[in-house]
């Protein structure tokens, strides 16, 4: 019999997406005629896999195809207008190319199935022969593991359930992951290990 030990993975990168909604998208999943999850913004952190220390940062904002005037609810939740995603926004398939040059190969966590989003924005604009994700975590179940219940909570929440105030704006994708990192780096100094 061979004793399979897990490899050791130096670090992990952390993301969070901010992506076009309306009034009563998540109530409607969506599903009106004309609403697609758009991606906008991509934010991450990379993060040391045994403390949850920040190595690296992140972010850019995408142009949207189907959608490119972003909704005022967007705006207002976000902070980011149509404007921005104009003037700096880049074309979905170079920024996912963008962040997976970023993520390195290291696995890839969300608060949520957020590597479903980025795949289905393939889908959407019919991009074919892009690189595949690498190994993902929701990270919902792992905060339940460790005693943070997740449930009614977004990204933006689980700095401050721990105890961290939050910095920057809420559903800025960014600041969202800076979030989730800083509570990851609280449950490790109680013992927390992510496996990966």
């Amino acid at each position: 019999m061979t004793l399979v030990r897990p490899i050791a993975v130096p670090a992990v990168t952390i993301f969070d997406l901010e992506f076009t909604a309306w009034e009563g998208s998540m109530a409607s999943h969506w599903l009106r005629p004309g609403e697609f999850k758009e991606v906008v913004q991509i934010g991450a952190v990379r993060v040391a896999a045994d403390t949850f220390e920040t190595l690296a940062e992140f972010e850019l904002l995408v142009r949207p195809r189907i959608n490119p005037v972003l909704s005022p609810y967007f705006e207002k939740l976000t902070g980011i207008t149509s404007e921005e995603a104009v003037l700096r926004g880049m074309d979905f398939a170079l920024a996912y190319d963008r962040f997976l040059d970023f993520a390195e190969g290291t696995p890839i966590c969300a608060f949520g199935h957020d590597e479903c989003v980025l795949e289905d924005n393939l889908r959407l604009y019919g991009i074919t022969g892009a690189r595949p994700l690498p190994v993902f975590r929701d990270l919902r179940r792992w905060f339940a593991a460790n005693d943070v219940d997740p449930r009614g909570l977004y990204s933006c929440d689980i700095g401050p359930a721990l105890g961290v105030p939050f910095q920057g704006r809420v559903h800025n994708a960014l600041d969202d992951a800076r979030s989730l990192a800083a509570g990851m780096e609280v449950l490790a100094g109680r013992g927390a290990i992510l496996a990966t």
